[in-house]
């Protein structure tokens, strides 16, 4: 390959912040922060929206739609292609989407002016991928099709290259070698392009890979030598750590081995630079770990990846808290997050390969972590491994959203069987359904407008919870409480005491919040919107939560919830626990009638609250 071959930069600027922390900046801030991006003069593309974008926004109460749009424009009008994430049969989301959702997603971000869509499958499933293809040619954007690399047994430079040969004959313009933990070996990954490029010369690669382990600027060289055409790169302040090399130390390193790199306007870099500090001082850092700034080849063997880390350091915080609860409750010595977080590493190495290798990649990453971390919470409260695992997990194992690259452990296997579950060969989407009417039906009851483009019916389609709580007011109103509450932790992490009650102004109004012990903030209630409803006067035996999380009756739009007065039989799902991004049944312990409904759909627990009432 020459070496006056031209290597072109893509600025993700959202993965930048997943991968740091929860939140992302709202639509203000990233219309302010655009032009001076533009300005560095170094970026072909931005990655503008996609993954957890649509969701973090609702989260705090920012419509996305009106985001995504604002947004883009200013890339546009500069000639830089923007481009997202697309997690092939689970769209924007961590489960399954029905087809006709999918096809209205590519119509609705091409109109709001994303040009390309990374899709990918967290088990390489090409039927979850070659349907993306056709809806981004139906609605005129360029199909980017990824490999989710990861280090296993299975996953060979010959395994790889076959994905991606049918992936370019199935259509795909483009192809991504997604190395969403950085664990591609830097020899491997340049074969793998190489041989992309032997057979397909005129086929753009782009290659994804963050920089925690510690190969990501020797991964970047291989590839490039090997012909790739896009390198994504980060910037300071959210370089490195859980991120992405930083384009500095990039461009430096392609234009000393001979490439054709673009030069950098660094006023337009610094001015970026103060924007994000500033970001952060103003409420995104004070969801951005520490820990996340730093590199650790101890990422090596669990193979997590950066984008997960970000957030998953933020919720340890919660899981260690509810492990040293019990702890404390039965005499024992508390334990601290390095000793959870080898706990957990040590655990995914050890589950990973049970459940059968599906790449660590969302949402198939966090049901690894997820069910790794739930073992240890259970482990360490005397229970067994596997005790509690959840709908989304298990669909997963059973082959429900695709097929998985390896064997599923015949422990697994017999679990599954003794609880009479189903596995799955079928073609994944054909057990989802259509479900727009449906949806559209409920805007409409509702009052709701459906949007530009029916973007709002996308909206509420492709995260249903999230929409209504944002619709509602109640997710700017815990989002407000939540800040708030980590507002004062940090005012007062010198000794002062932590305030008792709190005022919080959403929407022009007032709230007060009140404080726990352990100094959460509970959730406010939003105008229009139930408080937490107190346990009403029921006789029978409590129901409690066995994890921290939020409170649903149901898990699905057509679902129907119990209500108070109906009988249940024990082992029967009676309500969820949504934690850690996945839906956890909780069933009844007894036969019996239900007499009081403790909570509110959205509503968090923590463990041990009371959930509902059943008296036998």
């Amino acid at each position: 390959m020459a070496k006056s071959k031209e290597v072109k930069f893509s600025l993700v600027f959202r993965d930048m912040w997943q991968s740091a922390g929860k939140y992302v900046p709202r639509v203000d801030q990233l219309v302010k922060v655009a032009p001076a991006i533009v300005k560095m003069g170094c970026f072909a593309r931005v990655e503008t929206n996609g993954g957890g974008f649509e969701q973090v926004n609702l989260l705090f109460g920012e419509n996305p739609n009106k985001a995504v749009r604002a947004w883009t424009k200013p890339f546009h009008e500069a000639g830089i292609q923007t481009h997202m994430l697309d997690r092939g049969l689970n769209g924007l989301r961590m489960s399954p989407v029905p087809a006709d959702v999918r096809k209205l997603f590519y119509k609705v971000k091409k109109a709001q002016g994303t040009d390309i869509t990374r899709t990918f499958c967290g088990l390489n499933d090409t039927r979850n991928i070659i349907p993306s293809i056709g809806y981004a040619h139906e609605g005129g954007m360029i199909s980017q099709c990824s490999l989710c690399i990861t280090f296993s047994p299975l996953h060979t430079v010959e395994y790889y290259t076959n994905m991606a040969f049918e992936l370019i004959q199935a259509g795909a313009d483009e192809i991504c070698l997604k190395d969403m933990a950085g664990i591609g070996r830097p020899e491997s990954l340049g074969k793998i392009v190489a041989n992309i490029k032997a057979k397909y010369p005129d086929v753009p690669v782009q290659y994804h890979s963050h920089a925690g382990p510690g190969f990501s600027m020797a991964s970047i060289l291989e590839v490039c030598k090997a012909g790739c055409d896009y390198v994504d790169v980060g910037m300071e302040p959210l370089s490195w750590g859980t991120g992405h090399a930083d384009v500095l130390a990039v461009q430096a390193m392609l234009k000393d081995a001979g490439f054709k790199v673009p030069e950098i306007n660094m006023e337009a870099y610094m001015e970026v630079r103060t924007q994000i500090f500033a970001m952060m001082d103003d409420f995104l850092g004070y969801y951005i770990p520490s820990r996340n700034r730093l590199m650790n080849s101890l990422l090596i063997a669990p193979g997590l990846p950066g984008g997960m880390m970000g957030s998953l350091m933020t919720d340890l915080e919660t899981n260690l808290e509810s492990i040293n609860k019990y702890k404390a409750k039965h005499g024992q010595e508390p334990m601290t997050q390095d000793q959870l977080l080898i706990k957990l590493f040590n655990e995914v190495s050890y589950v990973w390969p049970k459940m059968g290798y599906p790449c660590l990649v969302t949402p198939f990453s966090q049901y690894v972590k997820n069910m790794a971390l739930m073992n240890v919470m259970q482990m360490e409260k005397g229970k067994e491994r596997w005790s509690m695992i959840a709908d989304d997990i298990w669909d997963m194992m059973l082959g429900k959203a695709g097929k998985l690259p390896g064997e599923l452990d015949k422990e697994l296997v017999a679990k599954a069987e003794a609880e009479g579950r189903q596995f799955h060969n079928e073609d994944p989407q054909s057990n989802y359904p259509d479900a727009l009417d449906e949806f559209r039906k409920e805007m409409q009851e509702n009052g709701w407008e459906l949007g530009e483009d029916d973007e709002e019916l996308f909206e509420l389609a492709m995260h249903p919870q999230q929409y209504r709580a944002y619709k509602s007011g109640k997710a700017k109103a815990d989002f407000e409480a939540d800040l708030a509450k980590r507002k004062a932790e940090r005012a007062c992490s010198g000794g002062a005491a932590l305030p008792q009650t709190l005022q919080v102004e959403v929407g022009g109004q007032t709230y007060k919040v009140t404080l726990s012990e352990a100094g959460s903030a509970p959730a406010a209630a939003a105008p229009g919107v139930a408080a937490a409803a107190a346990a009403a006067p029921g006789e029978g035996q409590d129901l409690t939560s066995p994890l921290e999380g939020k409170f649903y009756l149901v898990k699905g739009s057509g679902d129907t919830p119990v209500k108070v007065g109906d009988t249940v039989k024990k082992g029967q799902t009676v309500c969820y626990i949504e934690a850690m991004k996945t839906f956890n049944a909780i069933a009844a312990e007894c036969d019996g009638v239900v007499t009081a409904i403790c909570l509110n759909s959205g509503d968090s627990v923590s463990e041990d609250d009371v959930l509902m009432k059943i008296k036998g």
